[in-house]
């Protein structure tokens, strides 16, 4: 019998290419999809009998263009598309968009998944929209992921990815990287999409494995872009120092055997040291050009831990003041949570667990296992057994990824949690 297909693993690293080559060639979102898996099911069917073909990617977009033609000439409007349909038939379907050149820079940009995210976060669309869109094209969330991600009900979720969708067709919204003097007003959301993905690569929201490395890189890689088409953006700057300083963590963060390692516990000599380097001295250049932006702050508190030789050299208290300014300027519950994990650090479990009470009666992240893994923590060192564990079912319920809750379980399994550093498990 031959061996299995790694048809999982194209899809998983090849599908949002596809899907933005595809959204390109035909115009519509739901028809890319749609034909997208169909491809998939033809490849799944033909690839076990023919083998893998030579570029499994030009296979599958060249496959999936053929089903939308196919669909078009089914439908009785054939007559009025038959001009669309001759310039599908014409373009090469699996090679990315021909290079768009003229912005200030001169940076040639030929790249369908950027073409995609500008698409998907033009200001003609709400920025809950913008995101959730992006989430789906690019990241390949499901809408139950996406839901869950923006801690709403999956139908409120559904209706918001319809309407993002009809709003793009209907509007004429272009598939492409706007024009020099239109990136502004897109790119505050550009960046916040960006950071929804790598954050899905780096903790992934659901699935048997915590981390998604091809997230992870693409976010990277199109960052990497960004920079370079708004050089003087010290926003842009900071986010692609932020996911620099995280990744450089990825080889130390799980064990061998899948399981989730704890910062103060991961081996420091499994960082990509050169990734840190540059993402510290991004930082720097990010902070130097201006009023620090939430994504320079969080990757200033980034490099505080990059630079500590072991868990017990962080700089705890200069983190606290990073969180504060951060919470000041940019308010939002996790940067709470972030902070209040870093002041029990700094000044001791009780004054961080006073801060975290605080969050929880508030309510906002009622939802949010990562309070009441962090509140455990804190109850165990002071000595409050009981109610830490009731605190870690807490988190186990709400988990979603199976390696965190694989790690939460082994907590539960344990005579006590152990004198550890809360902020280390707050992943995001």
């Amino acid at each position: 019998m031959p061996a299995p297909l790694p048809i999982d693993r194209v899809y998983r690293e090849e599908s949002s290419r596809i899907l933005a080559t595809l959204i390109r060639l035909v115009g519509d979102f739901d028809l890319a999809e749609e034909v997208m898996h169909d491809a998939f099911a033809a490849a799944l069917e033909q690839w076990p009998g023919h083998g893998l073909p030579e570029n499994p990617r030009a296979w599958l977009v060249s496959t999936a263009r053929h089903k939308a033609i196919d669909r078009l000439r089914r439908d009785i409007r054939f007559r009025a598309k038959q001009e669309e349909l001759a310039r599908w038939a014409a373009e090469p379907a699996w090679q990315d968009a021909p290079e768009d050149v003229g912005h200030s820079d001169s940076v040639a940009v030929a790249d369908d998944r950027l073409r995609l995210i500008f698409t998907c976060c033009h200001p003609a669309l709400a920025l809950e929209a913008q995101l959730a869109l992006t989430l789906r094209t690019l990241g390949g969330l499901t809408t139950e992921e996406i839901a869950r991600a923006f801690l709403v009900p999956v139908a409120t979720m559904a209706q918001r990815l319809v309407r993002a969708k009809q709003k793009i067709r209907t509007a004429g919204i272009p598939y492409r990287v706007p024009p020099a003097d239109q990136l502004e007003e897109r790119v505050e959301a550009v960046l916040s999409a960006l950071y929804l993905v790598f954050n899905e690569g780096y903790a992934a929201t659901s699935g048997p494995e915590l981390l998604r490395p091809d997230l992870c890189a693409e976010a990277i890689r199109l960052a990497r872009i960004v920079v370079s088409l708004m050089p003087g953006r010290p926003e842009a700057s900071g986010l692609l120092a932020l996911m620099l300083l995280h990744d450089a963590r990825r080889a130390a963060r799980v064990s061998t055997n899948g399981e989730l390692v704890r910062l103060e516990l991961q081996d420091r000599r499994l960082w990509n040291r050169d990734q840190m380097g540059e993402g510290i001295a991004l930082t720097e250049s990010a902070l130097k050009k201006g009023g620090p932006g939430s994504y320079a702050l969080q990757a200033a508190i980034a490099a505080l831990h990059a630079e500590a030789a072991d868990a017990a050299a962080t700089d705890w208290r200069q983190i606290v003041e990073l969180y504060g300014e951060l919470c000041a300027r940019y308010p939002s519950p996790v940067a709470e949570l972030n902070r209040a994990a870093a002041v029990g650090e700094a000044y001791g479990a009780a004054e961080g667990l006073r801060l975290l009470d605080d969050l929880d009666r508030r309510g906002e992240l009622a939802r949010y296992h990562l309070l009441f893994a962090a509140r455990a923590r804190f109850l165990a060192r002071l000595g409050r057994k009981s109610e830490a564990a009731a605190e870690w079912e807490r988190a186990r319920d709400l988990a979603t990824n199976a390696a965190e809750r694989r790690f939460i379980e082994r907590e539960i399994a344990s005579a006590g949690p152990p004198h550890e550093a809360p902020n280390s498990y707050t992943a995001k």
